[in-house]
């Protein structure tokens, strides 16, 4: 519970720091859910870190099960937001705006398991250095 609601105090931080970054912008750029978008992929990006570690150097130094849930699903799982992901492709849908829609999805899915694939190749590299 606390690890969620630390990851959702950094996604509402996120959130307001990024409120307005595009709105001076020309279209699509301002209709980009920028904080969704950025929350979901640093957040692919730290779970592979964490997994990385986790499966790495960590095992056996540290109670990796108890490091997961806290972290993974509890930090990460507060901080990334599919529901937001999905309202907001659905009001993109609404607006009849189906290319921005389809770029939104494609572009945070391909980039958010990209982000992960990093991160555990940073901590492999890092590992076998």
């Amino acid at each position: 519970m606390l690890g969620g609601a630390l990851g959702s105090l950094g996604r509402y931080a996120l959130g307001r720091a990024s409120a307005g970054w595009w709105k001076h912008l020309s279209w699509p750029y301002n209709e980009w859910p920028l904080s969704t978008f950025a929350a979901n992929v640093t957040g692919g990006l730290l779970m592979g870190l964490l997994m990385g570690l986790l499966l790495g150097p960590l095992k056996g130094v540290i109670d990796t099960e108890r490091a997961r849930l806290f972290f993974g699903v509890g930090v990460l799982g507060g901080f990334t937001t599919f529901s937001s992901f999905s309202l907001e492709t659905v009001e993109m849908l609404e607006r009849r705006a189906y290319a921005l829609a389809g770029l939104y999805v494609v572009s945070s899915v391909i980039l958010a398991i990209a982000a992960v694939g990093l991160g555990l190749f940073i901590v492999r590299r890092a590992g076998a250095a």
